[in-house]
């Protein structure tokens, strides 16, 4: 990645899409664009501790997921639904997950339509392990402060409602 700028280039963006007759919307491609910004820094900085495990993030939320279950087990659509992903984007974070030997497919023990995802004990050591390092070194290491999380997820939570996320 090049060097620091001397300035915020989005700050920059907002004055000059101002200063073209979009002041009306000048707010709100600042916002969308900080946001896509933000991701990219989280996601370089989230990618940094997972790959050595061999997990990308979506790997590690499907992990998560099935380690929450109760029985360490979910449907795929189940899987889907929680992550907000398409069912393609499932089967084949799961056949990765396979592959690894993080998670097994297992028959559903009452409905033989349904297949279900399975955290493995390797899965759950690999999961427990990047937790650790995501914790530590991204998700409490973030530069905002707890009043700065606290807003910015409500906000989020706020356009996330707001679009039909939930």
């Amino acid at each position: 990645m090049a060097g620091r700028l001397p300035f915020d280039p989005i700050e920059e963006a907002r004055r000059q899409w101002s200063a073209h007759g979009w002041a009306d919307a000048a707010d709100g491609m600042a916002a969308v664009t900080s946001v896509m910004r933000a991701e990219q820094i989280f996601l370089a900085r989230v990618d940094e501790f997972l790959r050595p495990l061999g997990l990308t993030f979506a790997r590690y939320e499907a992990l998560v997921l099935l380690s929450f279950s109760r029985r360490g087990s979910l449907p795929l659509s189940v899987v889907g639904q929680r992550l907000q992903v398409h069912p393609t984007s499932v089967t084949n974070t799961v056949d990765r997950l396979e592959a690894q030997g993080l998670v097994r497919r297992v028959p559903h023990p009452t409905d033989r339509r349904t297949t279900l995802a399975e955290i493995t004990d390797a899965g759950r050591d690999v999961m427990a392990q990047a937790t650790v390092e995501l914790n530590h070194k991204v998700f409490a290491a973030t530069g905002l402060t707890q009043t700065d999380l606290n807003d910015l997820f409500r906000l989020l939570r706020k356009l996330r409602r707001a679009t039909g996320d939930f």
